[in-house]
């Protein structure tokens, strides 16, 4: 009898290991091809990890620049008290100029990735920090300085405006579609997050052991070792993608779009709002409840302002994955909702002179405006991509390519214009307390505003419309 040996078939089964190959290309100076986070595969076995480290470092960098952006939102309250001899109005400009010109940098950073690359001008944006910095050390530390000294430092502040927009640019390039709104949110959210740190820190490292003086010029210095390791870690970890470009023609034709501009309406009144109450909190304290200005902890201050902008902020995130689920405009359409009511309450509220009442309200409000700032940020690609189904672009298509570098070139637009709404905010309050000496009109103004927003967000993207393709944003 003859037998017959039959191979196994789990060996069968079983071929040898072989590495699946990497469909990235890395060249010299951290540049990267053939990046498509679209591609499970690719993004589970690497693609995710790479991005994550680029979105920290992002985070990082664009939270000192926030904190160089909003630093003169503190300083400014803590100037009479170092010999300075400022009326309300100069106050407002010193607080309201750096959102100026932030807002303006956004423009030209919004290409920078794309000509630079994402960490090469991560470098330089973070190194662009140290020049206010140092100024600002060094101008407030005489009371004679001329108020146009001032304020031209407070407006070389406004480079940490700046690096929003190439940032956000930057980072929605590492991750898919449907991860965009969380990271984009928490690379915001991060940023945001330097406007309450610096309101915080700032009252204590400048009085702890001052003694009877305060060691002003410190405001400006303490944060240089930060931006050194900031520039480290983006040379150190970070990449340059090279599918990041940004056509100049593309973005011309997104100026053209109709909704990149009702975003940037919309964004004005988010983030608007959001960065506007930041800088002004400050102040709004000191005039309204000057006891509440600062709190003594020992031989420290701790100013409450802080609060403000670390409930936005933390609250942004939130807005982005919600409108991940829900819909942006959604998301939005509450936000504006809560806006109105809040500030409507303040309306309401300030002849008590409540300041636990006052300062509840504004949190209620700056939550809102935090998540308002999550959703709105979220609508854009999602108005991009249903505007390339509207169109009938195939996805791998060069029209649908183009699609989605003009979306791209959209988000740093949009925030760039949004962005004027820091400087919008401080100068409707300066101008009410001109006129009224006091910021009731204000708030009335910004209640009508937030109502407005709020029916355009829900005729324009919550009513399902054919040139959206009829899709939920």
């Amino acid at each position: 009898m003859t037998t017959t040996d039959v191979p196994s078939t789990t060996a069968a089964a079983a071929p040898p290991h072989t590495p699946v190959a990497s469909p990235l290309t890395r060249r010299p100076g951290r540049w990267v091809d053939g990046w498509n986070a679209e591609d499970p595969a690719f993004w589970s076995a690497e693609g995710r990890a790479i991005a994550r480290r680029n979105l920290g470092w992002s985070i990082f960098a664009e939270f000192l620049g926030f904190i160089i952006w909003q630093l003169w939102s503190i300083v400014v309250v803590m100037l009479p008290a170092a010999g300075f001899d400022l009326t309300s109005s100069e106050s407002f400009w010193l607080i309201s100029l750096p959102s100026l010109v932030g807002a303006t940098l956004r423009f030209p950073y919004t290409f920078m990735v794309a000509i630079f690359g994402g960490r090469n001008w991560t470098i330089v944006s973070a190194g662009l920090l140290l020049i206010p910095a140092v100024l600002l050390g060094i101008v407030v530390s005489n009371p004679d300085t001329p108020f146009g000294v001032l304020l031209a430092v407070a407006a070389l502040g406004g480079v940490g405006g700046g690096n929003f927009a190439s940032s956000m640019a930057n980072i929605t390039y590492f991750f898919p579609q449907k991860e965009k709104g969380w990271a984009l949110g928490l690379n915001a959210a991060g940023g945001n997050l330097g406007t309450s740190v610096a309101q915080f820190a700032v009252p204590i490292v400048v009085t702890l052991g001052a003694g009877a003086t305060l060691n002003i010029s410190l405001a400006g210095w303490m944060w240089i070792p930060l931006i050194l390791v900031a520039m480290f870690g983006a040379w150190r970890y970070m990449d340059n993608l090279s599918s990041a470009k940004a056509d100049f023609g593309g973005s011309a034709a997104a100026l053209r779009e109709p909704h990149l501009w009702v975003m940037a309406v919309l964004y004005i009144g988010t983030f608007g709002s959001f960065i506007g109450f930041a800088s002004v909190f400050p102040k709004l304290i000191a005039d309204q409840f000057p006891e509440f200005s600062t709190i003594q902890v020992g031989q420290a201050a701790v100013s409450l302002a802080f609060l403000g902008a670390l409930v936005g902020s933390l609250a942004r995130p939130y807005g982005g994955r919600l409108a991940d689920r829900f819909g942006g405009a959604r998301v939005t359409v509450c936000a504006f909702a809560i806006m109105a009511l809040g500030a409507l309450t303040l309306v309401w509220t300030l002849p008590l002179r409540s300041f636990p009442v006052f300062l509840a309200v504004f949190l209620v409000l700056f939550a809102a405006t935090g998540m308002g700032n999550g959703s709105t940020y979220r609508m854009i690609p999602s108005i991009f991509a249903a505007r390339t189904i509207a169109k009938g672009f195939a996805p791998e298509s060069a029209e649908a390519t183009k699609m989605m570098r003009k979306s791209a070139a959209a988000l740093g637009l949009i925030s760039a214009i949004g962005a004027y709404g820091g400087f919008l905010v401080p100068q409707v309050l300066n101008a009410s307390q001109l006129a009224t000496g006091g910021y009731t009109a204000a708030f009335i103004g910004f209640v009508a505003a937030y109502v407005a927003l709020l029916l355009v967000t829900l005729l324009v993207y919550v009513v399902p419309r054919a040139s959206l393709a009829k899709q939920r944003i």
